[in-house]
């Protein structure tokens, strides 16, 4: 029996704490019908509070990952994340070109919420110059936009030329998160000739550990499924905010969204 299955792969680090990072990812894409599968950048020893301490893997392995998963299984879409340094960077551009990945979203992760390097300042130009134009997708946060494009983003005019700036870097589409505005999040979406909006309602939680994550890996897996680009930003955007909106209350500090929230709830 030929089945479709939907199948997104995400190469990002490890969130020991479960609300981020591949973690997010495998929950994201299994909420959202998508058979999920992963290649691990680093191990984080990672709470609500913070990050505690890094390991990153070796490119060779972070190869041999993607490597298996995307010959066997398939891949429909995939999503990176956290990729550390310059040579785990251009081991996965080389082996996403010569495996031929079309779907990529990049969610450029420079530093965590609660302000911990997680990618090493001298790996962004090889960021720009070698994942950048195999990107279908990019959704840096306002604080990434500014260093990707050297400029201040403090308002909505300043979003749309960081847009611009970004997508002449070579990626096909920039989705330039605004939640780190004042007022309710509004998403900009650029394609090279029109803009979107996308808003949101801003939820009175601290609950929002692992929000970029997981909007990147909803836009894959809607992508992994069929949709255009802008029916999955719409949709991951939908989709996010009711995770904030019945975000879970753990840990001490930033608790997870909770990526299950339409299959089940806590009193």
């Amino acid at each position: 029996m030929n089945v479709k299955i939907p199948r997104a792969l995400t190469i990002a680090g490890s969130d020991s704490s479960g609300g981020a990072g591949i973690q997010a990812d495998l929950k994201t894409f299994s909420a959202l019908g998508v058979y999920a599968v992963s290649a691990v950048t680093a191990l984080t020893s990672q709470d609500t509070l913070g990050v505690n301490g890094i390991v990153e893997i070796d490119p060779d392995f972070v190869s041999s990952q993607i490597r298996s998963v995307v010959l066997d299984i398939g891949v429909d879409a995939v999503k990176t994340g956290m990729l550390c340094n310059g040579a785990i960077i251009s081991r996965v551009s080389s082996d996403i070109e010569e495996l031929d990945i079309k779907n990529l979203v990049v969610d450029p992760v420079m530093i965590s919420t609660s302000g911990n390097r997680l990618l090493d300042e001298d790996a962004i130009e090889t960021l720009v110059s070698k994942l950048f134009p195999m990107a279908l997708v990019v959704t840096p946060n306002l604080h990434e936009a500014a260093v990707l494009t050297g400029m201040r983003v403090e308002c909505a005019e300043d979003m749309r030329r960081a847009a611009v700036k970004l997508w002449r870097l070579g990626c096909r589409y920039v989705v330039l998160k605004g939640g780190h505005l004042q007022g309710n999040p509004i998403d900009l979406l650029y394609d090279g000739s029109k803009f979107r909006e996308y808003p949101g309602i801003r939820h009175a939680t601290v609950h929002t550990h692992g929000t970029g994550c997981t909007f990147a890996s909803a836009i894959a897996a809607f992508l992994a499924r069929g949709s255009t680009v802008e029916e999955a930003v719409r949709a991951a955007k939908t989709y996010v905010g009711a995770a904030i909106a019945h975000g879970l209350p753990l840990g001490r500090g930033f608790g997870p969204l909770h990526h299950f929230h339409e299959f089940y709830m806590f009193e």
